[in-house]
């Protein structure tokens, strides 16, 4: 079931029956909660670096020792100083290519067999589970890819702006961009100590804690149930899954997150982020436009340009260095 780096053909798309299946983990719950890729808070931008979060501290706080006397002559100003937080849209682009032929081709399905691949007609519809449809379904199923790349750059991206057009541009996630928020387990299990810390520290940071998030990894989600997680009293019913805890300074989410590394876990307020879309003049955000004809295929590409903004870093947190079996 490998995936093909061509064209679509008869031979190397073949025709089945039965229910499609989409096939691994490719939830996209950090996505989908800060606004998706088809509407909800999104941001356009006019280009592809843009501006986040402009962050500034306050002096640390003391108690004034001011006399009259002093206090006829004005104090030395201080002025505060603010910083800038940016990030960068990257480019999405798939191509779509479907030879003439194999839209033709709906009524042939593949017979897989023990020791004997065949091919054979049937009346059990056109064309499979897709209905004849392959370019549609490659359309769709490409657009889920674009999807979990997504989650995957929001969490875990590196962040590069280019210089040359031969350079790429990268979207910063918000796990590398999450600096003053910092735990490091050290290589030892998750605990509620660590959790303590990094509310603790994000606290004391200055976090607004207005829409806060656990996103964790299949591991560390067992972990944080087994640390909060007391049994029912209920004679009929084994097990808990554990949605929310209670800390000092905030009720958290928790979330399972397929693409987040297995030994780290986020505290993501998502009051603060949403994506971000530099649109094509004429053709929106993210859009299948059809290519020029070289042969007798159909042809086209589906293309975005797509980044993140999580506001100041300051607002989330994270644990690093958990062990991961």
């Amino acid at each position: 079931m490998a995936n093909v780096s061509a064209a679509g053909t008869v031979w190397n798309l073949p025709n089945y029956t039965g229910e499609l299946y989409l096939i691994g983990a490719n939830q996209t719950p950090f996505l989908n909660m800060i606004g998706g890729l088809q509407g909800g808070s999104v941001r356009t931008v006019g280009d592809f670096e843009f501006t986040m979060a402009q962050p500034y501290a306050l002096e640390t706080a003391a108690q004034p020792d001011i006399s009259e006397t002093e206090s006829l002559t004005a104090p030395t100003p201080v002025s505060y100083v603010t910083a800038q937080d940016r990030n960068t849209c990257q480019i999405h682009q798939k191509q779509v290519s479907i030879s003439y032929a194999k839209q033709s081709v709906t009524g042939q399905i593949r017979v897989d067999e023990i020791g004997a691949l065949g091919y054979g007609h049937t009346d059990i519809g056109e064309g499979g589970s897709k209905g004849g449809n392959e370019k549609d379904f490659q359309i769709n199923a490409n657009l889920r890819q674009i999807a979990v790349d997504t989650e995957y750059t929001f969490l875990q991206g590196t962040y590069e702006q280019p210089d040359a057009a031969g350079d790429a541009y990268r979207t910063r996630g918000i796990i590398t961009g999450t600096t003053t928020n910092a735990v490091a387990a050290g290589t030892t299990d998750l605990s509620k100590a660590m959790i303590d810390e990094l509310t603790r520290t994000m606290a004391a940071s200055g976090s607004i804690f207005q829409s806060p998030v656990i996103f964790v990894n299949a591991l560390q989600k067992q972990r944080l149930t087994n640390i909060y997680g007391y049994a029912p009293a209920d004679f009929n019913v084994g097990g808990i899954n554990i949605e929310r805890i209670k800390t000092d300074f905030a009720e958290l989410g928790i979330v399972w997150a397929p693409y987040m590394p297995t030994d780290t876990l986020l505290i993501a307020d998502l009051s603060v982020c949403s994506p971000v879309f530099l649109p094509v003049p004429g053709k929106g955000v993210l859009f299948y436009e059809e290519l020029s004809k070289t042969g007798a295929s159909e042809k086209g590409q589906i293309y975005g340009q797509i980044g993140l903004d999580y506001g100041a870093e300051e607002y989330h947190g994270k644990i690093t260095g958990l062990t991961t079996s």
